[in-house]
């Protein structure tokens, strides 16, 4: 049975830092292009950062650049997303996933291109 295991979240002041980490169980995904996205409350699930199979190209949400960065170790079947100057705004749940198609060239930004949702971690960014 495949799994994907978000965890890593929680409460944060702005300003703080946080890193999620997703680990996979049941196959491996060294051969998927890897991406987080996140959902607030009312808001449809929204893109945040891909990373390419590979972990040499990476791609982020114009509302996270700079601020986060997402890694992978294809060795531990584990993707991580490391939050900083974290903002009330970042608030949601973080789902991590893999893009449908091994070795898939481009980097997806739409949950139709990616399979194996996890169940989410909460992040919330609150003084």
């Amino acid at each position: 049975q495949v799994q994907m295991v978000e965890s890593g979240g929680g409460l944060v002041q702005p300003g703080g830092s946080l890193r999620l980490s997703c680990a996979a169980s049941g196959r491996t995904f060294s051969t998927h292009n890897m991406g987080w996205f996140r959902q607030a409350p009312g808001k449809e699930r929204e893109f945040v950062a891909a990373i390419a199979w590979s972990g040499g190209n990476t791609y982020y949400a114009d509302s996270v650049k700079g601020r986060f960065t997402i890694s992978r170790d294809n060795a531990q079947n584990t993707v991580y997303l490391q939050m900083n100057s974290l903002k009330p705004e970042d608030t949601a749940v973080y789902y991590c996933a893999a893009q449908k198609t091994p070795f898939g060239g481009s980097m997806s930004t739409k949950t139709y291109d990616y399979d194996y949702w996890g169940q989410g971690t909460q992040v919330t960014v609150s003084a």
